[in-house]
């Protein structure tokens, strides 16, 4: 290259450009915030991860930076492994998403086909709708447990329809407490899928629609072909997070059963907190805590990942 040509070439400037100034300004007034959200997320973690690794508990009497001195090298992991009652937990658990979650996905996508279109009422009807998702956990337990009492309204009810009165005592029965507190969600959580699944319906192209109607198709043939494709990342968002939920539901169940009658209803979140409160192993509801959290970070990642695709 000859000095003429060097001289040609512009000259790379180094004052940094307005738009580089802004990150740099916008990083250095967010790093508190950040340094705070980190501090947030990943103490707790990194604390979890150090406690799984022991024995130590409140009783041992010794402070948790010292929990080193109750040092077992993973045998909480180990345990998890011939713990029975935690098995059984996370089986309950896992039973009451196969039916849940269907269930709360086919009302609501029901629900919100029947709301895609305008009709008399319709924001009023809404307004109910969503009604139960706004009420607090620990009341809708409170409420379903009244409900579900031997001379409750759902005895009456069911009394009524077939001409002789009814004692069933559903929340003293293994089979029918774990049935009330499926329904009990079920009321509480389908808004949810309903709002989801409404937002994913409202974004299909209507003019894709019309066309395919103008073709001849079905409203079936409407439905598998163009609003299913399209709705098939946002189905799999609404799963994930109830999915996800449902693994933290303790309030209405243990306001309503208390994981009774003995364990029947006890959930996998009910089981750590009685662990947790009864037992006082931390060591070991720590390593109990961390597996859970990596199952759901999983399902977690599938959601997004099925998001992330969808836009690309």
């Amino acid at each position: 290259m000859t000095l003429s040509d060097a001289a040609r070439r512009p000259a790379v400037s180094s004052v940094p450009r307005p738009r580089d100034e802004g990150a740099a300004l916008g990083f250095r007034l967010t790093l508190p915030a950040q340094i705070l959200v980190l501090f947030i997320a990943v103490f707790p973690l990194l604390m979890q991860l150090y406690l799984s690794l022991t024995d130590w508990a409140p009783l041992t009497g010794t402070a948790w930076p010292r929990a080193w001195e109750y040092w077992n090298a993973g045998a909480n992991y180990v345990d998890l492994l011939s713990d029975r009652r935690l098995w059984d937990a996370l089986a309950r658990t896992g039973l009451i998403i196969l039916i849940c979650v269907p269930v709360q996905f086919l009302l609501g996508l029901g629900l919100a086909l029947l709301f895609v279109d305008d009709f008399p009422g319709k924001r009023l009807a809404y307004s109910i709708l969503i009604m139960p998702m706004m009420v607090v956990p620990a009341v809708a337990g409170y409420m379903f447990f009244m409900l579900f009492q031997s001379g409750g309204p759902i005895n009456g009810l069911l009394g009524s329809l077939i001409g002789r009165d009814l004692a069933i005592a559903w929340l003293s029965d293994p089979v029918l407490a774990l049935v009330a507190v499926m329904l009990a969600d079920i009321w509480q959580w389908t808004p949810l899928m309903f709002l989801i699944l409404l937002a994913g319906l409202v974004g299909v192209p209507a003019d894709q629609m019309k066309a395919a109607a103008l073709l001849g198709a079905s409203p079936w043939q409407r439905f598998v072909t163009i609003v299913l494709p399209r709705m098939r990342p946002i189905i799999a968002i609404a799963l994930a997070i109830r999915v996800i939920e449902i693994f933290k539901i303790f309030d209405t169940l243990y306001i309503m059963t208390g994981g009774g009658p003995g364990s029947a209803t006890e959930t996998i979140s009910v089981y750590i907190y009685e662990v947790t409160t009864q037992d006082l192993v931390w060591g070991y509801v720590a390593a109990i805590g961390l597996a859970i959290l990596i199952v759901l970070s999983v399902i977690a990642a599938f959601a997004v990942r099925r998001l992330g695709e969808s836009r690309a």
